[in-house]
């Protein structure tokens, strides 16, 4: 089974892509898409490329998103919430099915601890996954795939050492 994680935003949007065999998760493709400091109608349009791009390479059988939170300012859940529906839309016209997990679902399946600072979401990322995350939103749509693989007696694989981190794997290390 393969899951695309999904950490949404405008500025930046991260994902994280999961394939399960067996009892074992890989991570087979990561990184951040972003947007930098565009109008935002073109970061949402840059996002949707990105995102139906990943899709359509990985194929996968869920997207896992995190669910909308309310955030310091009622501003920033607005446009967090575009990015998530950009990301939402996408994943509809693949036919994917979507889930949607809170902040604290996915930091608990990674770290065992739902309030997990971001370090220690990279860090995890490193030590289970062997990926090095640039920034913390790649990390936390790690985090989203493997929540939602969580409840099917999965445990990550362990990769080789080292993989840059937004680089596809070879099919045959997946």
């Amino acid at each position: 089974m393969v899951v695309v994680g999904i950490d949404p935003g405008t500025q930046r949007c991260g994902y994280g892509v999961v394939a399960r065999t067996g009892s074992r998760l890989s991570v087979v493709e990561s990184g951040v898409l972003v947007t930098g400091d565009l109008p935002l109608a073109r970061r949402l349009a840059l996002i949707l490329d990105g995102i139906e791009s990943l899709l359509a390479r990985s194929r996968p059988e869920a997207v896992a998103v995190e669910a909308v939170f309310a955030g310091v300012s009622p501003r920033s859940a607005l446009v967090l919430g575009q990015a998530r529906g950009v990301v939402l839309a996408a994943a509809a016209r693949a036919g994917i099915p979507v889930a949607e997990y809170a902040p604290s679902q996915a930091k608990q399946a990674l770290t065992g601890h739902g309030r997990a600072e971001k370090t220690q979401m990279v860090r995890m990322v490193r030590a289970l996954f062997g990926v090095e995350a640039r920034l913390a939103d790649e990390a936390d749509a790690i985090a989203l795939a493997v929540c939602h693989l969580a409840g099917r007696g999965v445990r990550p694989a362990v990769p080789p050492p080292t993989r840059p981190a937004g680089r596809r794997r070879p099919a045959s290390a997946a």
